[in-house]
């Protein structure tokens, strides 16, 4: 499952070649991955301009013209192709954006389980677990007293608290292990356990590992 690195290097790609291009045309192959709660995805979204890229959490949020957006959660197996319109479409291939640039924006997804929100910002409520990400990883001066407090509601084992993006997101299975590791606490040791300077190396940890895999 992408997480923060990854999608961090995905946006800075969409950003330097995709932003400021518009959508010629666009055709959906498979339809099972799209939520189009805006209109109409393949006629609604032609003609506007791509205006900005940025990260959150685990899903990347493409800013279009005219009150739209295109909100990404790739889940395990979904990701962008950037191609000329030669390229071979594969049969894991979602939908497809035309640019004004004459490159292609792809969105393939080998299992068809990630999902791609097509709203206005008004409803960006209506996604699940969009509006529950709480400060991200990379953007977050969270203190100690404040991580504390962030952690409070929750029981159990520290990994699985960590991975559910409600603490802190943009952390997955494919990180937590590394900064466990980094912060030098076992992953299964219940979170009652951590004293403050174990929860204080985790939350400095947290941060360091994932701008270092960025």
């Amino acid at each position: 499952m992408p997480e923060a690195p990854e999608l961090e290097v995905v946006k800075d790609f969409l950003v330097e070649r995709a932003v400021g291009t518009t959508v010629v045309s666009a055709k959906v192959l498979k339809a099972t991955v799209l939520r189009p709660l805006a209109g109409d995805f393949s006629i609604d979204i032609v003609d506007r301009m791509l205006e900005g890229v940025r990260r959150s959490g685990k899903f990347l949020v493409i800013t279009l013209a005219g009150d739209r957006l295109l909100v990404v959660n790739p889940m395990l197996t979904g990701g962008f192709q950037w191609s000329v319109p030669s390229d071979r479409v594969f049969k894991r291939t979602c939908f497809t954006l035309s640019l004004s640039n004459g490159h292609e924006l792809r969105y393939i997804d080998d299992k068809q389980m990630g999902r791609v929100y097509y709203v206005s910002p008004e409803q960006l409520d209506e996604i699940p677990q969009f509006t529950d990400l709480d400060p991200d990883v990379l953007n977050s001066e969270m203190t100690l007293v404040e991580f504390k407090e962030r952690l409070r509601p929750f029981h159990g084992e520290i990994k699985g608290i960590i991975t559910r993006g409600r603490v802190v997101s943009g952390i997955g299975n494919a990180y937590v292990d590394e900064i466990l590791w980094d912060a030098q606490i076992y992953p299964f040791r219940k979170k009652k356990e951590l004293k403050d300077d174990d929860l204080q190396r985790l939350l400095d940890s947290s941060k360091k590992v994932i701008i270092e895999a960025t």
